[in-house]
């Protein structure tokens, strides 16, 4: 029986596209969003093996300030702000609020739980008009390490009294889920982007393109 889903929200709920916008004003490649994020998962990967902690704002800061030197770009405190600030605007994906109320209807706790920092989720799911539809959020601030390490996971479902035989977590990064799997969690994968599910990774339990048939598939399971 699931009783509580768990959403990661960057790229899961929210779309990049703003701040994919703001990188192509400076770099013609479009691919190059996708490194700089790369950058920053690498660095909170780093930071995590070696119990250390920085928020994602500042790590984000830093894999900006990389990526500019290695293009030879200019990288100016006003374009720091149009790039970094894109995350607090980002607007949810269509088929977000239906997926969501689904959940609500069946009585279902929906929990948002992120890398982003614990002031910046609640300014995006409020912008993106979701605070609402959400019973609760967390960030990775309340234990320092971010994911796939377990702590986040686990000290989420000691928090919502959750056991993890009756929670999904739902994210488009497959390490999220591989993270969340390790924490014995029920794992559901929404197909944003074109990429390979990492296959040395554990395959999720669920897996749709479409975030509404998504939940329709877990619901189903309840009955």
């Amino acid at each position: 029986m699931i009783k509580t889903v768990l959403f990661d929200m960057n790229e899961t709920l929210l779309n990049l596209s703003l701040l994919k916008e703001n990188f192509e004003k400076h770099f013609a490649d479009p691919t190059v969003p996708k490194y700089w994020f790369a950058k920053v998962l690498h660095y909170s990967a780093v930071m995590g093996a070696m119990d250390e902690y920085v928020d994602f704002g500042k790590l984000s800061e830093a894999a900006l300030e990389s990526l500019f030197l290695e293009k030879g770009k200019e990288l100016t405190e006003e374009i720091k702000t149009d790039i970094l600030g894109s995350f607090k605007k980002l607007p949810a994906y269509d088929d977000v609020p239906e997926a969501l109320r689904l959940l609500k209807e069946q009585d279902i706790k929906v929990i948002a739980v992120t890398n982003s920092s614990n002031e910046m989720v609640k300014e995006q799911l409020t912008n993106a008009r979701l605070i609402e539809l959400f019973d609760s959020y967390y960030s990775v601030d309340a234990v320092q390490k971010y994911k796939p390490f377990k702590d986040i996971y686990q000290y989420v479902l000691k928090e919502e009294n959750a056991t993890a035989e009756e929670t999904v977590m739902v994210a488009t990064h497959d390490w999220d889920l591989f993270g969340a799997k390790r924490a014995g969690l029920t794992t559901a994968y929404i197909d944003r982007k074109k990429d390979q599910y990492n296959p040395y990774y554990s395959q999720p339990d669920f897996s749709h393109h479409h975030l509404v048939s998504l939940v329709e598939e877990m619901i189903e399971k309840n009955q």
